[in-house]
C-alpha cells in the first residue's frame, strides 16, 4: 500500500470535479482491508460483499460531513464496523432469533462457503469467537487477523486502549478456554 497525503486526498474526495477519480483511488486502497474486517463479524462472503458495498455507499454519501477528527481509515472502519452489526442486527430480528444464533448460522454455513478457504480448527475459532461478547468479538478479530494497532482500534472503536488490550486479553482467554473444553 503506498502512502498518501491525507489532507490533498480528502480535499479532492471533497471536490465535486475530482470526487468520482478520487473515491476509485479509495476503493483500491481500502476495500480488501475492509473485506476482511466485515468478514470477521459477519462470515458470509455474500453477506460481506453486501456490508461493504454499503459502507462504501455511505461513505460517498457522508464524505463531506467527514472533519478529519480522526483518520479517514477509522473513520471508514467505524462505518464498517456500524454496517456489520447493523446487518446481524437486521438479520437476527428477520428470523427472530438472537444475534448470537445468527453467527452460529454463518458458522455453521461456512462449510459450505465456496470462498472459505479455512479448515475444521479455523470453524471451532469461528465458534470460540461467536460465544465472546460483541466488544470482544470485535477486539479479538480486528488485532488477530487484521494487527490492527491498539491506537487505531482506539480511534475505530472510540474506546482506550487500555480497555481494548483488557478485551483483547479476556477474548484470548475465553477462546483459550473453548478450544481446549470443546
Amino acid at each position: 500500500m503506498f502512502v498518501i497525503d491525507e489532507a490533498q486526498f480528502l480535499t479532492k474526495l471533497k471536490s465535486e470535479n475530482h470526487k468520482n477519480e478520487a473515491f476509485k483511488e479509495l476503493l483500491e486502497l481500502y476495500k480488501e482491508r475492509l473485506y476482511w474486517h466485515i468478514r470477521n463479524i459477519v462470515k458470509s462472503h455474500d453477506d460481506a460483499d453486501d456490508v461493504l458495498q454499503n459502507t462504501f455507499i455511505k461513505v460517498f454519501r457522508n464524505i463531506n460531513q467527514f472533519n478529519g477528527d480522526s483518520k479517514l481509515f477509522s473513520w471508514m472502519y467505524r462505518i464498517a464496523t456500524n454496517e456489520s452489526i447493523t446487518f446481524i442486527n437486521k438479520k437476527a430480528k428477520q428470523l427472530q432469533v438472537s444475534n448470537q444464533e445468527v453467527q452460529e448460522l454463518a458458522i455453521n454455513n461456512l462449510h459450505s462457503d465456496v470462498y472459505f478457504e479455512g479448515d475444521d480448527i479455523q470453524i471451532k475459532l469461528q465458534k470460540a469467537i461467536a460465544t465472546l461478547p460483541e466488544k470482544q468479538q470485535l477486539v479479538f478479530n480486528m488485532k488477530y487477523f487484521q494487527d490492527i494497532k491498539y491506537s487505531e482500534m482506539a480511534e475505530i472503536l472510540d474506546t482506550s486502549e487500555g480497555a481494548l488490550k483488557a478485551s483483547y486479553h479476556i477474548a484470548t482467554k475465553k477462546i483459550e478456554a473453548y478450544l481446549t473444553h470443546n
